[in-house]
């Protein structure tokens, strides 16, 4: 029998751990971030409990499946849709459990009178997303969603369809090609370092929503919804890789891009306990993947080369701290030009994924 909980935190939290085995590369985020994910008036996508809820599915006392439903009202008054989004949907092989948790979701945005739902969309201002659909197994970066086989499986059985179909890449940084570049000396790169972090983070912001603001699904992030996610970050940054490009006194470019943490939170299965300390330093002292969260040129400079500079300067830098391997986050099929530049600098797709939707009506 599958018995449906709402707002059950340590149950939801512990699916993944119950659901899947090694050979998936599920990496969960942190316990803690995604409580802070999961709380109205904390996560500033959701004002309150009315905007989502979350639903986990238990055969007995073992937690086998979850998911995420919520409204992302700014998202539909700019793009003019009427869509509830699911996210975290994880559970075992089982279709029973898949179709409880499905239903609650889609009851829940019926409820409001929504005319589909669209998923995965993992509850952050710079969203993961997506469904794994191929190259299943292979070890994941931060920020990356990935899921055993099954689970686009479970969706096309219970009436969701794959659209918007996206490429996650991995870049072996010895085998990299750096591209050539040249910058006029009115150009400079200031890097994003603890005691500017503020400063350089909302310079990231303003380029990241200029140089975004014509690509699918894009909403503007607020200084709220940007802080909310990248604050996390100034625990973890190295200086030498994150950027701002400016252009006298104007920031034109950026990139962001952290050490991988997946191999730290694997350790602690992303809890804090008495040897998390240990296992930080540890990941501190061995760390040599790192990922690409974003880069944004605003579209001014758009055609002027800055996008191969700032990736120069990134791909060079990584070298020069002994990092050996980048992964960068999802791109989009319809992306040709970020997906030359991945084909230029000699990276290659490492997972393939797509939404899912289902129309409601």
């Amino acid at each position: 029998m599958v018995e449906i909980v709402e707002r059950d935190f340590p149950s939801f939290f512990e699916v993944p751990f119950q659901a899947y085995d090694a050979s998936t590369a599920y990496v969960s985020p942190l316990k803690s971030d995604l409580k802070r994910f999961l709380t109205a008036g904390i996560n500033p996508l959701f004002p309150s409990d009315d905007a989502f809820t979350y639903f986990t599915a238990r055969r007995g006392d073992r937690p086998l499946g979850r998911i995420v439903v919520h409204t992302h009202a700014a998202s539909n008054e700019l793009h003019g849709t009427n869509r509830a989004s699911f996210g975290f949907f994880d559970c075992d092989d089982d279709a029973q459990i898949a179709t409880a948790l499905l239903q609650r979701a889609e009851a829940w945005a019926r409820e409001r009178k929504h005319s589909e739902l669209v998923g995965n969309f993992n509850l952050t201002a710079m969203q993961q997303l997506g469904v794994q659909t191929d190259h299943f197994g292979r070890a994941a970066y931060t920020d990356m969603v990935v899921n055993p086989a099954h689970i686009p499986k479970l969706l096309r059985q219970n009436g969701f369809a794959p659209f918007f179909p996206v490429t996650t890449f991995e870049l072996d940084l010895a085998q990299a090609t750096i591209p050539p570049f040249e910058l006029t000396p009115d150009y400079a790169f200031a890097p994003v370092k603890r005691k500017t972090f503020a400063i350089r983070m909302e310079e990231a912001r303003q380029v990241l929503n200029d140089g975004f603001s014509q690509n699918p699904m894009f909403v503007p992030l607020t200084s709220e919804e940007f802080t909310f996610q990248a604050g996390e970050m100034t625990t973890i940054i190295d200086p030498r890789l994150s950027a701002v490009l400016t252009q006298g006194d104007t920031p034109v470019g950026v990139v962001i891009c952290i050490p991988d943490l997946n191999g730290f939170l694997k350790a602690t299965r992303s809890r804090f306990s008495l040897m998390t300390p240990f296992h930080f330093l540890r990941y501190r002292l061995r760390r040599r993947r790192a990922v690409i969260i974003f880069y944004s040129v605003v579209k001014a400079s758009h055609g002027r080369g800055l996008m191969s500079a700032i990736l120069s300067r990134t791909l060079t830098e990584l070298r020069k701290a002994g990092y050996d391997h980048l992964g960068i986050t999802w791109i989009a099929d319809e992306n040709q030009a970020s997906l030359r530049m991945m084909s230029k600098i000699g990276a290659t797709p490492l997972h393939r994924l797509h939404l899912f939707r289902k129309d409601l009506a």
